[in-house]
This record gives structure tokens, sequence and C-alpha cells, in this order.
């Protein structure tokens, strides 16, 4: 079965590609599709306004994401502003210094936050009936950054039960453990009760 994934980023992407590696997967860049302009006010709607502009251009099936970092001591930021939390031509490094910087002015060196991915998928634009699911991750965010992998803040997330940073994990444990990780499990059990 052919999907449609709803990402022109490359490091989503490249971790959704192991996940789902019994199907195959395409991106936006695939088909030059662009980047829906994601003006939800949650991560669900976000996701489904995603996978309904990729629908409109693809006969695939269709599953975007809509996924962040919330810090609740914060006021839970970045949420669903999480890819542009330092503006909108931000990129990861200065998104992830926003946080730090917003943490020291606290006086804090680390304070709970989550990981949180909302998956969609659909059979068609106009799908009545979208395959919906969710993953957390909980852990705590840091002002020391550490480890080489991932992408976005995982170079100052702390999941719970580890002493390393996401970005210091392989693949395969990210895989296991991730916000996406558990999302993407969850969608891929709805999907396959369909097929069968």
């Amino acid at each position: 079965m052919d999907i449609l994934f709803a990402t022109s980023n490359n490091g989503k992407f490249k971790e959704f590609k192991n996940i789902f590696s019994n199907y195959k997967l395409s991106s936006l860049k695939d088909f030059n599709i662009s980047d829906a302009e994601e003006n939800g006010t949650s991560f669900l709607e976000n996701a489904l306004i995603k996978a309904k502009h990729a629908a409109k251009y693809s006969n695939f099936f269709v599953i975007a994401d809509d996924s962040g970092i919330v810090v609740p001591t914060l006021n839970f930021e970045p949420g669903i502003f999480s890819a542009r939390y330092a503006g909108r031509d931000s990129n990861d490094e200065m998104n992830r210094q926003k946080i730090i910087t917003n943490l020291s002015k606290l006086g804090l060196e680390s304070t709970p936050a989550y990981y949180v991915c909302v998956m969609v998928g659909l059979r068609s634009e106009n799908d009545p009936l979208p395959l919906i699911s969710y993953g957390f991750l909980h852990g705590n965010v840091s002002i020391n950054e550490s480890g080489d992998g991932g992408f976005g803040y995982d170079k100052i997330f702390y999941p719970d039960g580890f002493n390393c940073s996401m970005a210091s994990l392989n693949e395969t444990e990210k895989n296991l453990i991730s916000h996406r990780g558990i999302a993407s499990k969850e969608i891929l059990e709805k999907l396959e009760q369909q097929l069968t």
C-alpha cells in the first residue's frame, strides 16, 4: 500500500520511513506539493488541515501529523507553535535557544515537559471518518544541550526513565518511546484493521 506522508520535513520523514517500513512511503517533496498553512488552534486541527491539503493532490492514503513540545512552566508553550517558536523563519537551534533563555530567566536548569503527536489518516480529501491517533512522551527540558541525533528539541529533551537526551538515543530506541512512534503504532493498527 502506498502512503503519502504530508510533510516536507526531512528529519520527520526519515523517522516515519523507519516506523512505516512495511509500506511504500512518499513525502510532499516527492510530488512537489507545498506545505499546508497551519492555521488551526490545536494539534488535531493542524493535522487534519495538512492531511486534507495533501489528499487534494493525491490518490494515495494520506497520513499527516502535528507534533510539538509542551512546557507547562512556560504557559504550555510552545505547543502548536513548536516549529516556529522563535519566529516564522526560525530554525531548530533558535527554537531551542528560546526555551533555554526562558528557563534561565526563571532561574531553572530544567522543568517538566512533554512531547505530543496527533496523527490523522485520510482515504480522500472529504473522508468523513478520518483515522486519529495520539502519542505522548513525558520528560524534562533542560538548559543543557547534548547528543548529536534527532532534530527539533531533542537535544534539550530528557525523557523519563533515561539519563540522556532524545538526541543521544539511537533511532530504534527513539522510535520505540517517542510520541511519533506511539501515535504511528496506533494509527497503523487502525489502518491494518480496515485492510483486513
